[in-house]
């Protein structure tokens, strides 16, 4: 996930609370009132109260999309949350408590059956549009149905395109030829208003988590503006669209039609919450630290003046946390366009790259994370450490062995080639400028490009034709799994299937048939061990392939407004849960 940042089940490394605890809090977790890293493990400030304050968000980019059928964003799927209901999600809470996926629109999981190819849900009888009508399981249907229109959505995942049967394989979408399509996807049934059944392809243990991605929440047909839906979509959750300035200012205000009994991962605390787009990302921590900011939307850490100021001063370090995100922040590099179609010279990168100089850009190796050596963070189940290209016994690179790879590929001088990264990001900014100062220290040649982040992947470096014609052979990223084990993290940075023509995020291009017939097999297998031994697997092939730069296994600095209640990180996003936020 561009996901998304998204934990894992298995065990994680957390930071100890360095506060007092109290009794209560949701969920069975210890509450906290201050203290380094204390929403890290507890929830601070625990509150129910309401007020008719506002929580404001500041956002450097823009959202890829709002509309929850189009968005793959991992600040978007928290956010999100404030005005969607899937069939399932992630229950609101902090630690290993916050991995667990739960029914959210279902009253339950999906019940298996047919061997596996069959998923029955249940949906609740009493969830409402924030028009008042009522919220039946065709609502779901047609949600997901919207999304197989990849010119109008094409930044979401497509697992249901391949994941279901019946004509999920030509299925255009409901605009099209609508009379010919009018019973919609067969593999997608709706024996009655609270009932719907999926029809798989082939059995897909982890089909409860895809159920979880935020484009399962219900919209009603009637009310879908296509393209235009983005402006205002049709909550069912907590708040609803006041309006939407289009990359400028978005204003939500309590939906009241919601019921907190049909919601208990949410809260409706505060009269309103406003987000600010296109903000200078310095600005937006001069804000936070004084108080006039509530929240840094995309939820990965201060940037290097913040930083600095954060950790020197006892009481707005008392004010912050500093947790494992689940992110990899990493570099693609382009197996199509020459010469880096050919392996030695993608090699020659992973080389020269100082290793030293990324974590720097970052954050360092307290605030910013360890130096990464695989593709899979440690906190994907069955990761396994490797570092077959010595990245951490030469941190400033090694030129002899970029040297050699480079007479291996037939240019022993060097080439030239060109790197994108996201420009309203400081810390990518930084990153990128430290690769291309070590690449052309063994004469590799780079231009940069900076694109805004809220279109990198649908416009420019998630568009394959883009990347190739401008001679783009690498490109800056991050990236947890959308659900905790490998194939949730790999299937769409690595598989040849996922490559689509806009909104690509296997922006290597890889389609080796190893990664793809190993990432088939974790798909259809349901034994768990059997399934987890594949993730180490895949991950060195890409590995050997030099399809990817490793860069950090990603650490966030994260300011906690003193008067926000109901803080806590929430794992499987790697930042706060912006679902339950209030006011004092």
């Amino acid at each position: 996930m561009g996901l998304a940042a998204f934990g894992t089940v298995a065990a994680l490394t957390l930071a100890a609370c360095s506060s007092s605890s109290s009794s209560g809090g949701g969920a069975g977790a210890p509450t906290t009132t201050s203290g380094f890293n204390s929403a890290v493990t507890g929830i601070v400030n625990p509150s129910n109260k309401k007020s008719n304050g506002t929580v404001s968000f500041g956002l450097s980019s823009t959202p890829d999309s709002t509309d929850p059928g189009n968005t793959y964003y991992a600040f978007m799927w928290n956010f999100t949350r404030l005005y969607t209901m899937p069939l399932m999600t992630f229950k609101s809470c902090p630690g290993a408590c916050g991995l667990q996926v739960v029914p959210d629109l279902a009253t339950g999981p999906g019940v298996v059956s047919n061997n596996g190819l069959t998923w029955t849900y249940h949906i609740q009888p009493n969830v409402h549009f924030e028009d008042g009508t009522l919220v039946t399981s065709a609502d779901v249907k047609y949600a997901i149905e919207r999304t197989f229109d990849r010119s109008l959505y094409p930044l979401g995942p497509a697992y249901y395109t391949f994941l279901l049967g019946g004509n999920a394989k030509t299925y255009p979408g409901p605009y099209k030829d609508r009379a010919k399509n009018l019973m919609g996807l067969t593999a997608i049934q709706t024996p009655n208003p609270t009932t719907i059944v999926f029809t798989l392809a082939a059995p897909f243990a982890d089909f409860n988590y895809v159920a979880a991605i935020p484009q399962s929440s219900p919209v009603p047909p009637a009310k879908d503006t296509g393209a235009n839906y983005q402006l205002h979509p049709v909550s069912v959750g907590p708040y609803m669209f006041q309006s939407y300035q289009l990359n400028k200012q978005l204003t939500l205000v309590p939906n009241p039609h919601w019921s907190a009994a049909t919601d208990p991962n949410a809260k409706q605390l505060v009269g309103k919450i406003t987000v600010t787009m296109n903000m200078n990302a310095n600005d937006i921590d001069s804000r936070l630290l004084a108080g006039v900011l509530s929240v840094d939307a995309a939820g990965t850490g201060v940037q290097a003046a913040a930083r600095a100021r954060i950790l020197s001063s006892t009481s707005l370090k008392a004010q912050s946390d500093n947790p494992i995100s689940g992110f990899l922040w990493f570099a693609y590099i382009n197996t199509k366009v020459a010469p880096l179609n050919n392996v030695n010279c993608r090699k020659a990168i992973l080389y020269a790259a100082n290793h030293t100089n990324y974590q720097t850009a970052y954050g360092g190796p307290y605030a910013g994370g360890a130096i990464a050596t695989t593709v899979a963070p440690p906190n994907v189940i069955g990761h396994k450490n490797f570092d077959i290209y010595g990245f951490l016994s030469h941190k400033n690179g090694d030129p002899t062995a970029a040297k050699a790879a480079l007479t291996a590929c037939g240019h022993p001088s060097g080439f030239t080639t060109g790197i994108a990264y996201r420009s309203d990001r400081p810390k990518e900014v930084a990153a990128a400028t430290a690769l291309q100062a070590a690449l052309n220290t063994v004469g590799i040649k780079t231009t940069l490009h900076g694109y805004p982040a809220g279109t990198y992947y649908g416009n420019f470096a998630g568009v394959p034709k883009y990347t190739d014609q401008h001679g783009i052979g690498i490109a800056f990223g991050g990236w947890a799994p959308d659900w905790p084990d490998g194939y949730g993290f790999f299937y769409y940075i690595s598989d040849g299937a996922a490559i689509s023509p806009a909104g690509n995020t296997n922006i290597s291009q890889l389609n080796d048939p190893l990664v793809n017939r190993l990432l088939t097999q974790f798909g259809t297998q349901t034994n768990a061990a059997v399934r987890n031994g594949y993730t180490a697997q895949i991950d060195m092939q890409i590995m050997k392939d030099a399809a990817i730069l490793p860069g950090v296994y990603a650490k966030s600095l994260l300011y906690r407004n003193p008067n926000l209640t109901n803080v806590f990180v929430q794992p499987y996003y790697g930042m706060y849960n912006y679902s339950t936020l209030g006011l004092k």
